[in-house]
C-alpha cells in the first residue's frame, strides 16, 4: 500500500546580494539584488525550489520580494499545506482561484512543485516541460553601465572570454541623440561577429520611436525591445521598421500574448517566466508566438540561479532559438549561492540535466546573505567597533 505525500512545509526567505556594477535601466538603477526563495518541502523528503526576482524592486512591475514573501506566507502556503505535491496542476488551480494577480509569487510556487516532482521521478524538470532539444543556451549579455567606454571594454572582455557574443545595450534614460551615439559607438568598437541590440523599456513615445529605429538601424543595431508602452503602438512601428521588434513588458500571461499575435504587434517575443505567471503560462505564450509564426527569446528579471535555471529548463525544449537567451542573472552577482556553479562557457549557458533543476545551494552562503541573517550581524557588530 503506498503512502500519500503531503507538502508539510514552505519557507519563503529574502537574500540580498552585491552585483558587480550598477545596472541602469530607463526608470532605475539597481546597486545590488534582492532575491525571494522558495524551499518547498514535502513528506517523502524531497525538497523543491522556486525563486521570485524583480527588477529594482517595485520600479520595474507590481511585485516586490517583500510582498512576494507576504503573499505566499499568508495566502499560498496555508492553501497548499497537506495537500498532494504531486498534483502540480491541481494544486495551482487552487492557488490561482484564491490568489488575484501575484505573478512573480505563483511562478516561485509553481517552479518549486515541479522541481519536487521531477526529483521524485528522478528526470530534470525539462521533461516535464515537454521535453529538451538543447544541452546549452546561447546567452546574450547586457551594457547597462551608462558610460560608453566602459561598456565597450566589458563587452570586449566577455568576447576575450567567450562568455557572450550578443549584446543588448539599455537606453532611455538619456537624449534619444545621446542614446544613437552610445550604440554607434560600441557598434564600431567591436568585432564583426558581435550583435548589437537595444532595450528602451517603453521610455519614448511612438514618433520618436519611429525616428530613433531608423537611427538605430543605420547604427548596426539589429533588434529594438519594447521601445513604447501598449500592444498597439508597438505593433504599428514593427510594420515600419526595417529591423527586428520584441515584445517584453505588454507580455502578461497567455491573454496578452493572444492580442500581441492577433495585431502581429512584434517579430520576437522576450519570456519571462515570472511575467507570464508561471512555467505552464509562459509554455502557452511560448506556443501562441510559434503558431502566430513570432520568435521566441528568453527573457530576464535577473534572477539569481534558481529562477534563471528554471527559465532555462523550459527554454531547452524550445526548436527555434535564433536570437538565443538573456540568462546572464546569476553573473551580475558577485556571490555564488550554489554548490556547484552554473557552466556559462563557448558563448552558452549548459543547461544542468540532473534531477529537478539539476541544481544544490550552498548553505554556509544562503545563511549569510538571507535578509536578518549573518551577514547584517557582522556588519552591526562592525560598526560598533
Amino acid at each position: 500500500m503506498s503512502v500519500e505525500v503531503r507538502i508539510v512545509s514552505i519557507e519563503a526567505i529574502i537574500l540580498d546580494l552585491p552585483t558587480i556594477r550598477p545596472h541602469r535601466l530607463s526608470m532605475v538603477t539597481m546597486s545590488g539584488q534582492s532575491m525571494m526563495i522558495v524551499r518547498l518541502r514535502c513528506s517523502d523528503g524531497v525538497e523543491g525550489l522556486g525563486e521570485g526576482t524583480t527588477i529594482g524592486g517595485l520600479a520595474y512591475g507590481p511585485e516586490s520580494p517583500e510582498g512576494m514573501k507576504l503573499t505566499i506566507d499568508e495566502y499560498i502556503a496555508p492553501l497548499l499545506l497537506g495537500f498532494d505535491p504531486t498534483r502540480v496542476q491541481v494544486a495551482m488551480d487552487r492557488v490561482r482561484k484564491a490568489v488575484k494577480g501575484n505573478h512573480f509569487a505563483k511562478c516561485a510556487v509553481e517552479a518549486a512543485l515541479l522541481d519536487c516532482q521531477a526529483r521524485r521521478l528522478g528526470v530534470s524538470m525539462s521533461e516535464l516541460l515537454g521535453g529538451r532539444r538543447h544541452k546549452s543556451l546561447p546567452i546574450a549579455w547586457t551594457l547597462a553601465s551608462g558610460d560608453t567606454a566602459r561598456d565597450i571594454d566589458e563587452a570586449q572582455a566577455m568576447l576575450d572570454r567567450r562568455r557572450h557574443k550578443d549584446f543588448k545595450l539599455k537606453i532611455g534614460l538619456k537624449s534619444i541623440e545621446e542614446d544613437i551615439r552610445h550604440v554607434a559607438a560600441i557598434r564600431k568598437a567591436l568585432p564583426d561577429m558581435a550583435s548589437i541590440r537595444v532595450d528602451a523599456n517603453m521610455a519614448w513615445r511612438e514618433r520618436e520611436a519611429r525616428n530613433a529605429i531608423a537611427a538605430l538601424a543605420e547604427a548596426g543595431c539589429v533588434l529594438v525591445e519594447q521601445p513604447v508602452c501598449g500592444i498597439a503602438p508597438l505593433a504599428r512601428l514593427t510594420r515600419v521598421s526595417s529591423i527586428a521588434m520584441m515584445a517584453d513588458e505588454v507580455l502578461v500571461g497567455p491573454e496578452s500574448a493572444l492580442e500581441a499575435v492577433t495585431v502581429h504587434a512584434a517579430d520576437v517575443f522576450s519570456i519571462k517566466i515570472e511575467q507570464a505567471g508561471g512555467l505552464f503560462a509562459a509554455a502557452k505564450v511560448i506556443a501562441i508566438a510559434e503558431t502566430g509564426g513570432i520568435s521566441v527569446y528568453g527573457g530576464t528579471m535577473l534572477e539569481g540561479p534558481i529562477g534563471t535555471i528554471a527559465a532555462a529548463q523550459l527554454m531547452a525544449g524550445v526548436k527555434d532559438l535564433r536570437w538565443g537567451t538573456e540568462f546572464f542573472g546569476p553573473l551580475l552577482l558577485t556571490e555564488e549561492i550554489l554548490a556547484t556553479p552554473l557552466d556559462y562557457s563557448d558563448f552558452e549557458l549548459t543547461v544542468p540535466d540532473g534531477p529537478g533543476l539539476g541544481i544544490e545551494l550552498d548553505e554556509d552562503c544562503l545563511a549569510f546573505f538571507v535578509r536578518g541573517g549573518m551577514r547584517k550581524t557582522i556588519s552591526i557588530a562592525g560598526q560598533r567597533g
